[in-house]
C-alpha cells in the first residue's frame, strides 16, 4: 500500500525537474475566491516550470468535466489536474484515465476512490478531518471564555456531493458531542448553502425570520460565513453577540475578521495545493513515483494571529 505524507512529501515535490510540455486542468467552478486562488497556484507554478497548461471551467457540471477530461486526453496533453465537481462522481474519471495511460492528480476535493488510485494517479490536498474540528474547537473555546454553558447555533455546510463538505460537518458534530468542547452545543438547523456567499445569505435570512435565538453559526467555508454575516448585519444583529466561523482564511474572510464580524476561520494554503498538483503532475508524466495521498496542514486562524496570513490567499 502506497503510503500517506504530510507536508514533508508536498515538499519533496517542489524541487521536480519539469519535463512534460502540457497540462490539461479542469476546475469545478471559476467563479470561487478559494479555487480562483488554487488555480493561480496551478498557473504560477507551470510558468515557473516553463510549463504550457490548458486550464478549463466545469461550471458544476460533473457532464462537462468528464468530456474535458476525456478531450485532454484526446489532445494528447502529459497529464491532468481535476478539481471535482462531485467527488463521488471521481471513478469514472480515475477509469478514463487510466485506460488512456494519462497521469491524474485530483486537487483540493478527495476523491471517493482514493484508497484504490492507479500509481500514476495521486491526490493533493489538506486533511479535512483537521478543518472543520479546529474551527468548532476554537468557537466552543469562545463561547465557553464568554462564561456560556449552553449555545443554539446554525450550521452551513457546502455541496453535500462534496467530501469537504461532509467531512466538515462531522468534524462540526464529532467536537461538539465529544469532551472537548466544554460548552453544550445545539444545532438549530442545519442546510446546505453550496459554498456560495448569496446562497448563504438567503438562508441566514431565512433562518433569522424564525425570530429564534442564537449564539452563531458554524459555516463549511469563510464565504458562507460572510453570507451569513451580511444577513445578520442587514437584520441590525450586533455582531458582537454571536460567534461565526469559516474555513479557507480567504482575504474577504480576513477583512471581516478584521472589522470584528468573523470569530474564526481556517487557513487552507490554496496555492500551495496548486502549485503541489502541478508537481505531482509533471513527476508521475515523467514515470516517477509520487505518493497517493499529499497532505497540506490546515491552520487556525483568529483576530490574535491574523496579521500572519493578510497576504497568504
Amino acid at each position: 500500500m502506497k503510503k500517506f505524507v504530510m507536508a514533508a512529501g508536498f515538499a519533496m515535490l517542489m524541487g521536480t525537474t519539469a519535463m512534460a510540455q502540457s497540462i490539461g486542468v479542469t476546475m469545478a467552478r471559476f467563479d470561487d475566491n478559494f479555487l480562483t486562488v488554487l488555480r493561480n497556484g496551478i498557473q504560477a507554478q507551470a510558468d515557473a516550470q516553463g510549463l504550457q497548461v490548458q486550464i478549463e471551467d466545469a461550471k458544476d457540471d460533473v457532464s462537462k468535466q468528464l468530456d474535458q477530461i476525456n478531450n485532454f486526453i484526446a489532445s494528447g496533453v502529459d497529464a491532468i489536474i481535476v478539481n471535482p465537481v462531485d467527488t463521488s462522481a471521481t471513478q469514472a474519471m480515475t477509469d478514463a484515465a487510466e485506460k488512456a495511460g494519462v497521469p491524474l492528480v485530483y486537487v483540493n476535493r478527495q476523491p471517493i476512490n482514493l484508497d484504490t488510485l492507479p500509481d500514476n494517479q495521486a491526490f493533493v490536498a489538506s486533511n479535512e478531518a483537521d478543518s472543520g474540528t479546529l474551527e468548532t474547537k476554537a468557537l466552543c473555546a469562545n463561547w465557553k471564555a464568554e462564561g456560556k454553558s449552553e449555545v443554539n447555533v446554525y450550521v452551513m455546510q457546502g455541496q453535500l456531493s462534496n467530501q469537504a463538505a461532509v467531512m466538515r460537518t462531522k468534524d462540526v458534530h464529532d467536537v461538539i458531542n465529544g469532551p472537548d468542547c466544554g460548552v453544550k452545543v445545539n444545532i438549530i438547523d442545519e442546510q446546505t448553502a453550496n459554498w456560495s456567499r448569496d446562497e448563504a445569505q438567503t438562508l441566514m435570512t431565512n433562518w433569522l425570520s424564525t425570530g429564534k435565538a442564537f449564539d452563531g453559526v458554524i459555516a463549511n467555508n469563510d464565504e458562507m460565513a460572510i453570507g451569513a454575516i451580511q444577513a445578520m448585519k442587514a437584520a441590525g444583529i450586533d455582531m458582537k453577540s454571536v460567534q461565526v466561523g469559516g474555513v479557507d482564511a480567504t482575504q474577504d474572510a480576513l477583512a471581516a475578521m478584521q472589522a470584528g464580524d468573523l470569530d474564526v476561520t481556517v487557513f487552507q494554503n490554496a496555492a500551495a495545493q496548486g502549485s503541489g498538483a502541478l508537481d505531482a503532475a509533471v513527476k508521475l508524466s515523467n514515470g516517477e513515483a509520487v505518493d497517493n495521498a499529499v497532505w497540506v496542514p490546515f491552520e487556525l486562524v483568529t483576530p490574535d494571529n491574523m496579521a500572519n496570513y493578510m497576504s497568504k490567499n
